[in-house]
């Protein structure tokens, strides 16, 4: 009787994890990943609601930032919003897009070298977009005046004019001009390489009566509160590395909560990060910054703002003053950002501007010293084989021997405990109704056998800090995105396509749509590979004398295949070729060791239940 309600309680209790996992973690994620490629549609069609944009205002203390309350504008297409202002082109390797000479606001960029999906046909990864869209955001630079100056400067609504023709590239810069009218004449040169970077001179002119006082600005400002993977391991929101203030992050939500919040600092950039595209101002790093984050509404829609201030200057009659910025506005690679790691990191714009812990851009998290080398063998792997599933495996016999001789002697030790499996027995025969003699005299075993009943546990302990590792990898990398391993994983950072309960295809719908038990039945091949090499593990390990834990371990591969078969690809992969491996270096040591490899036996035992009962 004790034995059937220990049986029955562990099987409840694995239900009751199963369910747990899959309403907690699979449920949200399928609907934030739903949820964001119908954002991206959206934003590719450019046909949702839009607010209009923001525009610095001075106050009683000079400050950009955007208008609060005002009503929203018409709706209108992204072409046509584009369509609405004379522009610039950019054509650059990896940025397409325009810079409206209306403002002269970098308000339209769309990342070439990323799609929405795998198919290399669907749309570029749009980034910045224009006021009047469904989702502005855009980066802004200019001038502001000091309290009480009447000095007329260029807004939202002035039209500059652009100095000769041709299109923004790397190898040509372009530059716009507007005279006040009053005696100022502003002249903006914006350059762009060939990754992600603009570079913006502002220089102002004065041939007026008087002389005038200016503060440089620059900002990002995002209209409408985006849909973010909301995991507690990534930051998706506002951004910056401020000083002495260190890295400062701004969920959404918090930042609506603080309404503003500023810094004054000295050697900080500032941004909004996405999961895998980031935008950034990053102003010279001797510079001292009146910067701020905030949060705003302009009509009904949140507007977000990152931006600052420079200290003011005085431009003299027949003077010139002038303004350094640079804009980041990409994709989050790790080459092109930075990676800082002793002998190892990469420099990117980190290394190559002097920025002052850019890296920090992609989040990496408390663990970055596990997930930065864990990146870089990755990428490393990449660049000798061509395939991060590949880079993958390979990684994973790295680790396996780097970690042998502690699995060594674990598995050893599991050996021993396999041998003195008939003594285990002997004691429950002899002790059938004393369960703490039993105990006793089996730690006495252990004892004089020299034992560690716990060692079993040191494979697995020892994949925990590599599972996370590459799980965030595998999460807030790029590079991982879309990146394909063979036969149908098209993107090892996203779940097995294929499904059991559709027979892999064959039936055509999918049934993570079944309403109620949808979530529940997402089921792919390689989970199930995971799954049956995770199986053949537990069935070499020894028998566990007591039921109730023999049923835990004989459920457990089943747990872990539902509660892996939302996880990316790639992570999965890593799983199943690691317990391959595992059973493998396992079954070499316990031949080594003297003791006989049961694993079939155990396997058949498993499929006769009676027979074997009756052998014993």
């Amino acid at each position: 009787m004790t034995d059937n309600r220990n049986t029955i309680l562990a099987v409840i209790l694995s239900g009751l994890v199963l369910i747990a996992w899959q309403y907690f973690y699979n449920m949200p994620q399928m609907e934030r990943q739903r949820a964001q490629q119908q954002t991206q549609a959206e934003l590719n069609k450019s046909q949702p609601p839009a607010t209009p944009g923001a525009t610095p205002q001075p106050g009683s203390t000079p400050s950009p930032g955007a208008p609060a309350g005002q009503p929203a504008q018409p709706v209108v297409n992204r072409d046509t919003a584009i369509a609405a202002s004379p522009r610039i082109k950019i054509e650059t390797p990896r940025i397409s897009g325009s810079i409206a000479l209306k403002g002269a606001r970098i308000d339209d960029l769309a990342l070439e070298k990323f799609r929405d999906t795998v198919d290399p046909k669907s749309p570029a990864i749009v980034l910045f977009s224009p006021s009047g869209t469904a989702h502005p955001y855009y980066a802004e630079f200019g001038w502001v005046a000091a309290s009480g100056s009447a000095a007329k400067l260029p807004d939202r609504e002035t039209v500059w004019q652009q100095e000769g023709s041709g299109s923004l590239s790397p190898e040509r810069p372009v530059t716009l001009k507007w005279d006040n009218g009053e005696g100022l004449t502003f002249r903006r040169t914006i350059a762009i390489d060939d990754r992600y970077l603009f570079t913006i001179k502002d220089d102002v002119t004065n041939v007026g009566n008087a002389p005038v006082t200016l503060y440089p600005f620059a900002l990002i400002s995002r209209h409408g509160t985006p849909e973010v993977s909301g995991y507690y391991i990534l930051h998706e929101g506002l951004i910056g590395y401020l000083g002495d203030q260190r890295l400062q992050e701004y969920s959404y939500s918090k930042i609506d909560e603080a309404k503003s919040v500023a810094f004054n600092v000295t050697n900080g950039w500032l941004g909004i990060t996405d999961k895998y595209w980031a935008s950034a101002l990053l102003p010279d790093t001797t510079a001292r910054l009146q910067a701020r984050f905030s949060s705003n509404l302009a009509g009904a829609k949140r507007t977000y703002q990152t931006d600052y201030l420079l200290d003011p200057q005085t431009i003299a009659i027949g003077g010139t003053g002038s303004a350094n910025a640079r804009l980041f506005a990409g994709a989050k690679e790790a080459s092109v950002v930075g990676i800082n790691f002793p002998f190892a990191g990469h420099g990117g714009y980190n290394k190559q501007l002097g920025l002052n812990q850019f890296d920090l851009l992609i989040d990496w998290g408390w663990f970055y010293f596990i997930t930065k080398p864990m990146f870089l063998l990755l990428d490393y792997f990449f660049h000798l084989v061509g395939n991060f599933g590949v880079s993958i495996l390979l990684v994973t016999v790295l680790i396996k021997l780097l970690f042998y001789p502690l699995a060594n002697k674990s598995y050893a030790s599991m050996a021993k405990m396999k041998s003195v499996q008939p003594q285990l027995a002997a004691l429950k025969e002899r002790y059938p109704d004393d369960r703490q003699k039993q105990q006793q005299e089996m730690m006495e075993i252990y004892r004089k056998e020299k034992i560690n009943p716990i060692a079993g546990c040191l494979p697995i302990a020892l994949q925990i800090p590599v599972f996370f590792s590459l799980y965030k990898v595998l999460f807030v990398t790029i590079e991982m995105r879309h990146a394909p391993f063979y036969g149908w994983i098209k993107d090892l950072s996203a779940a097995d396509p294929t499904n059991l309960f559709n027979l892999f295809g064959l039936l055509p719908f999918d049934p993570t749509h079944i309403p109620v038990i949808g979530f529940y039945l997402a089921l792919g091949v390689w989970p199930i590979i995971m799954g049956i090499t995770m199986w053949f593990q537990m069935k070499l390990n020894p028998t566990p004398p007591d039921p109730t834990q023999k049923m835990i371990f004989d459920w457990m591969p089943l747990i872990f295949t539902f509660m892996l078969a939302g996880f990316p690809a790639g992570l999965v992969i890593y799983w199943a070729w690691n317990n391959l491996l595992s059973v493998i270096q396992q079954s070499y040591i316990m031949r080594k060791n003297g003791v006989k490899v049961e694993l079939f036996d155990n396997l058949k035992a498993t499929f006769a239940p009676k027979k074997a009962a009756e052998k014993t």
